[in-house]
């Protein structure tokens, strides 16, 4: 008896430690703010349907279905970009949902990640199936970087330290996570508020329909959304990770035409899962059409195997759904002059 006595005793105190481990190195700290359509004054939700169970998480992994993956598509770099393009749209997309906006003489980078694995860990984790579309030494002077929330696959420490005295515009409660990490350089944004990046630029952050998360603990404790980039060169839509939702609209309403929407069309399967987070690529081919966007690229494919389709298959999707719609799937590291 006190052979299980202490057995138990010494497993209490392990996960106690656990827990205490989690909430220092992981977790993001609680937002405290005022309540709002959105926040219940301790968890974020969304404006519609919420997200699922930790319980549906581990019946996907209980029945997912094996997804053929190319261990490594070995591809060279894309050439380093102009350092500067000061008229026009210039979008490269570098990898998942990495993009390099390049508009009105400004440089701005969307959830950064340069890392090998999109994980807590270095050691364990989704790993790169490709490098990134660019390299870190060749990327212009970045003059802001926008994360769109704290997944592991969009908001990337390491990354972020590399990229020390930019500026960065995160959502409600994540200035304080990158604080505890040693980035103080963080700005938070509620949906619908706007920064500028310069006199002429500015970014909205903008709803989307999705959810937070850095460990077991930490659910829906910071908010998430998509930006609009705006200047003398019309609207830039980064659309983060979303499900679809009311916000296109809403968004197409406030600000009109997109020139240019960046669209996620990956993890989007199984369908049962991933359909209140993720879009799948005929969802995004209808909200290019709801936004307006004369030009939508896609995002978030092809990197890192995160849901039951594989690397090509959000492409073929896509090209089976766009239709004459102006819906482009560019080429890693290579740049795009928006028409």
């Amino acid at each position: 008896m006190r052979r299980l006595a202490k057995a138990a005793g010494i497993t209490a105190a392990a996960a106690a430690l656990g827990l205490i481990a989690e909430r220092l190195f992981f977790a993001a700290p609680d937002y405290r703010g005022a309540k709002s359509d959105h926040f219940d004054g301790k968890r974020f939700h969304n404006q519609q349907s919420g997200w699922q169970t930790e319980g549906s998480f581990f019946k996907w992994q209980l029945t997912k279905t094996p997804t053929k993956w190319p261990a490594w598509v070995d591809a060279t770099p894309g050439a380093p970009p102009p350092r500067r393009v000061e008229s026009g749209v210039r979008i490269t997309h570098i990898n998942h949902s990495t993009v390099l906006i390049q508009m009105d003489g400004l440089n701005i980078l969307t959830d950064p990640i340069w890392s090998e694995r999109c994980s807590p860990v270095q050691w364990t984790g989704p790993k790169r199936h490709r490098p990134p579309g660019l390299r870190f030494e060749d990327l212009p002077p970045i003059d802001a970087v926008l994360v769109s929330h704290n997944h592991y696959d969009h908001m990337d420490v390491a990354t972020l330290r590399r990229l020390r005295g930019v500026p960065l515009f995160v959502p409600l409660g994540n200035a304080a996570l990158l604080e505890r990490h040693g980035i103080p350089n963080a700005k938070d944004l509620d949906w619908w508020d706007d920064a500028r990046v310069d006199p002429r630029v500015s970014v909205t952050f903008t709803p989307s329909q999705h959810f937070s998360a850095r460990a077991v603990t930490d659910r829906n404790a910071t908010l998430w959304g998509g930006f609009v980039i705006s200047g003398p060169s019309g609207h830039v839509y980064f659309a983060g990770d979303t499900g679809w939702g009311r916000h296109y609209a809403d968004i197409a309403q406030r600000f009109g035409p997109m020139r240019v929407a960046l669209l996620p069309i990956g993890a989007y399967l199984p369908r049962w899962f991933m359909k209140p987070a993720h879009i799948d690529p005929a969802e995004a081919v209808e909200a290019h059409h709801v936004l307006q966007a004369k030009t939508s690229i896609a995002i978030h494919y092809g990197t890192w195997a995160l849901g039951d389709d594989g690397m090509q298959q959000p492409v073929d999707d896509l090209m089976k759904a766009r239709g004459d719609a102006a819906f482009l799937v560019l080429e890693h590291g290579v740049g795009f002059d928006a028409p």
